[in-house]
């Protein structure tokens, strides 16, 4: 196990990561710059498409989910992926937010995270036939939006799947139902459990449910990350946390109308749990100063968080996916995208599932290498850059240390110490016995010597990270760049 204090309570995890972009593992900086790269689908090995492809099409007309709209969630479980949606029906597709709607949870499973079958469940009549995906409701649900957590050590096998949503037959309020296999689902007796609240991410920390989306609750006009948390998935709080701030916000005493015109969270963040660290993918809603929701133009941004309540961006208003131009989306209206909970790391790649929020939405893919969501770079290359860690404490002496890491070479490498607690350089591990790393990859392992794992100590230790100019070895220091740091058993 890893120890690793973030400026919060101390979490222990069996791998920490610490992503070049988060100032809190990685606080102490000097020399650095750092950039954030966008997620995009590469076609036919060429970055930078202008169309996204869509991995979940929508039903044909008259089909349960001839309106699809993600809202939903993503889990692997074993070698599967499993996907829950919402497929929606009854009116034109495009008119998704109008009333006359029905809503149901429907399923998709996938072996790559990109080629998604729609199972027969054979659960749910729908025109006469049992042959589709929905998933098992009682017919009093209309299933708005929503997020699954998966926990298999839950002592109650039927709990094992928990679900917290929205339902619009009980004020779109916030539901929570439970299922053995993720396709039966049973809704709680006390349901609705919280107030009204569009959800987006759902996240278990330290033993502490936590989810959150948009609502009413803080005042001014404008959407807002609202955070609720509960420890039995039933019993909430009555108050939630304003989990990030944009724009400007109408607080006081002004009356001033300025809705739906600025800088605004659209649907609070869906969240990727990576055990010392939250990533939130969220909706950056561009208001226009007419008010006119029409004009509204949507991109997806990264926010991060070491307490599943308190978030910031590590480059305010960055745009992690782009809004651009989408296969079927409604014509006449801006780009608009809308996040869905669900992120997986497949061999070199990362994988996340989003949709577009007009219209039937549709499931897409946004792709980057393997944790390469950021980069530190040397900004002046003739001085030395580094970073230093946040404190680190392995309960073992088996953790290792290893690097994402790209750029490295003949005449691009960095240096490696340890240092305790108070920033000294411990023996064995500093000065002249630093490891040298001078290849690129996305699991590097870090050596000093023979040694391949940290120092055993009874106190927390930090690790340091050079850029050059060190000599020879290292006079094109701007060329590398620093994406994650692994802490976990060396193997």
């Amino acid at each position: 196990m890893i120890e690793i204090a973030c400026g919060t309570p101390t979490t222990q995890v069996e791998e920490a990561v610490l992503f070049a972009f988060d100032d809190v593992s990685l606080p102490f900086r000097s020399n650095l710059v750092t950039h954030l790269i966008h997620g995009k689908m590469m076609i036919h090995g060429k970055p930078g498409a202008e169309k996204t492809p869509i991995v979940l099409p929508k039903g044909p007309a008259g089909a349960h989910d001839e309106g699809l709209q993600y809202y939903g969630t993503t889990i692997r479980v074993g070698d599967e992926f499993r996907m829950w949606y919402m497929g929606r029906w009854g009116k034109d597709p495009a008119l998704a937010n109008e009333e006359g709607y029905d809503g149901r949870l429907c399923y998709a499973v996938s072996r790559d995270g990109i080629n998604w079958e729609k199972p027969s469940l054979g659960l749910v009549e729908y025109n006469g036939s049992k042959n589709n995906n929905i998933c098992e409701f009682p017919p009093s649900v209309d299933y708005y939006a929503g997020a699954v957590l998966y926990e298999p050590d839950d002592p109650d096998p039927g709990r094992r799947f928990k679900l917290n949503f929205e339902d619009h037959n009980l004020g779109n309020r916030m539901c929570v139902a439970y299922s053995a296999d993720g396709l039966s689902w049973t809704p709680s007796p006390n349901n609705p459990v919280g107030p009204r609240l569009e959800q987006s991410g759902l996240v278990k920390w330290k033993g502490c449910y936590y989810v959150n989306g948009q609502g009413p609750g803080h005042p001014g006009k404008f959407r807002k990350l609202h955070t609720y948390a509960s420890y039995d998935f039933e019993h909430w709080s009555e108050a939630s946390v304003h989990s990030l701030k944009r724009g400007v916000m109408i607080e006081g005493p002004s009356t001033e109308d300025r809705t739906r015109t600025g800088e605004e969270v659209h649907l609070g963040a869906a969240l990727h749990n990576r055990g010392n660290v939250i990533l939130g993918i969220y909706g950056q809603w561009h208001g226009h100063p007419s008010s006119d929701r029409r004009l509204v133009t949507m991109d997806l941004g990264l926010a991060i968080s070491h307490d599943a309540m308190h978030f910031h961006e590590p480059i305010p208003n960055f745009r992690f996916i782009p809004g651009r131009e989408e296969l079927e989306t409604t014509s006449g209206y801006g780009p608009a995208l809308m996040q869905g909970q669900g992120m997986e790391n497949i061999g070199e790649k990362t994988l996340y599932w989003y949709s577009v929020w007009r219209g039937d939405g549709q499931v897409r893919l946004a792709t980057w290498e393997r944790d390469r969501f950021g980069y530190v770079q040397a900004h002046e290359p003739r001085e030395e850059a580094k970073v230093i860690t946040c404190p680190l404490q392995p309960a073992n002496g088996d953790a290792g240390l290893f690097l994402n890491i790209s750029g490295l070479g003949d005449y691009a490498t960095v240096r490696v110490e340890v240092l305790d607690l108070e920033f000294k350089p411990v023996d064995g591990y500093a000065g002249e016995d630093a490891a040298v790393v001078g290849e690129s990859g996305f699991r590097v392992p870090v050596r000093w010597g023979s040694k391949a794992t940290l120092p055993r100590s009874d106190r927390p230790l930090r690790v340091i990270i050079r850029f050059g100019p060190v000599g020879p070895d290292c006079s094109r220091p701007e060329d590398i760049r620093l994406h994650a740091v692994y802490v976990g058993t060396a193997k």
